[in-house]
């Protein structure tokens, strides 16, 4: 097989995850941040520090590498769009310009009959005024944001007069649902009706931040079903090539709502390193490189839980694990509050 340089746009956990799992497959890997000290550049062969709009560091970037991928979907599309031109992108570019956007994402959701929680674009402040059946309910900007950024719980209209909301962003305002528990369906894209399917995890979140993740997810099977036939649904529309990760809401009365899509390998699947045969990670590089499809082999059941900020400081100091756990540190250079600095995987 000739040598394969992987470019991966985006250099945080995801992206050293995935360089990992390159090297296991003999692929050398590239990446590309628009941060100096990105943690993917201890993990990758090669590393491009540039903006997203350097049109000479990326043309560099380019040229080092056979076909692109990436860790994270706020790339500006017209970036992914022009790179795709020159070497491949994939996921394809378009499906990134559709997921940036949420109200566009639950309008494509909704047009496959498979059910989103309710929800309504918002232009203006008085918009929401008029709309109190929808609250509870949480706003959140159409563009951007991740791990609870760009979104606000609102209880009640006068909860608006607290927050300094710019409208010419454009938000959605999404009913709250009487939340039961969230689970998230991660599925590899090899090609048409080709798929490898990891079972539904089931997750909590604290501060709208991953905080535990586990496998099997205490589930119905009728949930089990459903989730997993809407996230090979939605796959197999966007005609998806890797690994894809979608979040559902299950409500009280046994309802399965989808939250997001998020097109690259997700927070919640990092369990899938130690519990299968093939990780999300070695899958979405195989996808993307059109490498042997392997079957999925669940190998123990497992929980993960996030070490976010300073929590990982204990673990840095010759802390002892039991052989079921896995520490995984992502290097980070400095500890922010809310910043996800590594993760531990117990096997159960």
């Amino acid at each position: 097989m000739p040598e394969i340089n992987l470019g991966i746009i985006g250099g945080g956990q995801l992206g050293s995850l995935l360089s990992v799992a390159a090297k296991k497959l003999n692929i050398k890997t590239t990446i590309y941040s628009d941060d100096e000290d990105a943690p993917a550049q201890n993990f990758s062969d090669y590393f491009v520090f540039g903006n997203y709009n350097d049109k000479e560091k990326i043309l560099e970037f380019i040229n080092k590498v056979d076909l692109i991928t990436y860790e994270f979907e706020n790339i500006p599309f017209d970036t992914l769009n022009e790179i795709n031109k020159l070497k491949k992108v994939l996921p394809k570019p378009s499906v990134n310009r559709l997921i940036q956007h949420r109200l566009a994402e639950k309008d494509f959701v909704n047009k496959l009959n498979i059910r989103t929680t309710r929800y309504v674009s918002i232009e203006k402040k008085s918009d929401i005024e008029t709309l109190e059946d929808f609250l509870p309910g949480i706003l959140k900007t159409t563009t951007m944001g991740y791990d609870g950024k760009g979104q606000y719980p609102i209880k009640k209209i006068t909860d608006l007069d607290n927050l300094n909301l710019d409208f010419s962003k454009g938000y959605v305002l999404e009913k709250l649902v009487k939340l039961k528990k969230e689970i998230s369906v991660i599925v590899t894209r090899f090609g048409n009706n080709n798929y490898e399917i990891y079972e539904p995890i089931e997750n909590t979140h604290q501060d709208q931040i991953l905080n535990h993740s586990k496998i099997p997810a205490e589930i119905s099977k009728k949930i089990l079903d459903q989730s997993t036939e809407w996230a090979t649904t939605i796959a197999e529309e966007l005609k998806y090539i890797g690994t894809l990760c979608v979040e559902f809401f299950i409500d009280r009365n046994e309802n399965l709502y989808v939250n997001e899509i998020a097109p690259r390998v997700h927070n919640s699947g990092h369990l899938t390193i130690n519990a299968y045969n093939v990780s999300q990670f070695e899958n979405h590089v195989r996808a993307v490189c059109s490498l042997e499809k392997i079957p999925l082999k669940k190998l123990s059941n497992a929980k993960m839980i996030n070490l976010i900020g300073n929590q990982i400081e204990p673990y840095r100091q010759n802390f002892q694990f039991k052989d079921n756990e896995f520490f995984f540190d992502y290097l980070k250079k400095k500890i922010k509050e809310k910043r996800k600095m590594g993760h531990i995987t117990t096997l159960i």
